[in-house]
């Protein structure tokens, strides 16, 4: 089975994002599958087996719900910036509407930064950037706001879920040759919240990914 890309973004162009891709999806789709390539070896125009499609397809569900179908990086909230994103996460805190959230990591610590979440996928909480520094080669400590450019997002994406760096969850636990656990895989990101939507979407992409040349 090899990739074609015409009949990928084809496929997802209608089942996903509902007959038209914007020029910053299609941006966003093809930095993680290059991504992807460069990092695993498969992806992009290279052959691919019917099992390794599974754990990209479901990078490319959890970027597709994290970033509510931009494929773009984001901030919390989908904020245009950190000051609104803060707004928007401290009326939701006064409010009740953030029952998990016991300390209030968005607020700017005494350097002035927030580790409100950022990217493909939401990398919150000091420590969290700090691991992803190690990963990335990038000093995201001294400047969080670096989660937001695509390369780094990529990335934090990709590893994280690859390295189990978001939850201790990764990628290798739900997919691998016989076994293909789409619902359980949302334990990589964030526990079993919207589990099932994600599962639908990553099994979508799993289909584009097999579509073949003609």
């Amino acid at each position: 089975m090899q990739l074609n890309p015409r009949a990928f973004f084809d496929f997802v162009r209608m089942k996903l994002f509902q007959g038209r891709l914007r020029a910053g999806q299609v941006e966003g789709l093809t930095a993680i599958l290059d991504g992807w390539q460069a990092r695993v070896g498969q992806g992009g125009t290279q052959p691919l087996a019917p099992w390794s499609a599974q754990p990209l397809a479901y990078v490319l569900a959890s970027a597709f719900h994290e970033t509510a179908a931009t494929m773009q990086p984001v901030r919390e909230t989908l904020a245009a910036s950190d000051r609104l994103a803060i707004a928007r996460l401290e009326e939701a805190f006064a409010a009740g509407r953030l029952g998990s959230v016991k300390t209030p990591y968005w607020r700017p610590d005494a350097d002035g930064k927030s580790w409100l979440g950022r990217g493909l996928v939401q990398l919150t909480h000091r420590r969290n950037y700090a691991a992803m520094s190690g990963v990335t080669g990038i000093d995201l400590l001294a400047d969080p706001g670096r989660a937001m450019e695509m390369p780094v997002s990529v990335a934090i994406l990709i590893e994280g879920m690859r390295r189990g760096c978001f939850t201790g969850r990764k990628l290798d636990d739900y997919f691998g040759p016989g076994r293909a656990d789409w619902v359980g895989a949302r334990k990589i990101i964030n526990g079993n919240d919207r589990a099932e939507l994600v599962a639908r979407h990553a099994r979508v992409f799993a289909e584009a990914l097999d579509r073949t040349p003609h």
